[in-house]
């Protein structure tokens, strides 16, 4: 393979530490307040799945989400800042990875009529498909520092 500048290993690296960045922007911008004390971003939620065009979308997230959404609102905005730093940092990253994957999988059919958010979870769950099968963590990870996932 030929690359430019960097070699392979680091630009899946760059990669990977630019998906843990965008994770992070999306922990930072979040209106934690509103989410934790008023339950805005699970409120969002509820009315998005309760107009969604498919029933599963609605049963699962009256199922799962709207039993417990102080819980949920927790789980989601801190699962943003956890697969950041582990990103970034190169910790744990293939767990990383996989649940980045799965996280924007939901987000996706969660939000299935805005196009907007569909490229961006589209985009995120593309960059973490290819960062787990090259292995990104290879080089500049604490992975890689720590022999872990070789």
């Amino acid at each position: 393979m030929q690359t430019i500048w960097l070699g392979g290993a680091e630009w899946l690296a760059v990669l990977r530490i630019g998906l843990g960045l965008w994770w992070l922007e999306s922990w930072r911008h979040k209106d934690r307040k509103g989410w934790f004390e008023r339950g805005t971003g699970i409120a969002w939620a509820a009315d998005v799945a309760g107009k969604h065009r498919w029933g599963v979308a609605r049963t699962g997230f009256r199922r799962f989400v709207e039993p417990r959404p102080k819980l949920i609102a927790y789980v989601v905005v801190y699962a943003e800042l956890a697969l950041g730093l582990g990103l970034v940092t190169g910790f744990l990253t293939p767990v990383a990875l996989v649940a980045g994957l799965l996280l924007n999988l939901l987000y996706l059919v969660l939000m299935i009529h805005d196009w907007a958010e569909q490229g961006q979870n589209a985009m995120m769950a593309l960059i973490s498909l290819v960062a787990l099968f090259a292995m990104a963590w290879q080089t500049w990870s604490l992975d890689a520092a720590l022999g872990l996932f070789l």
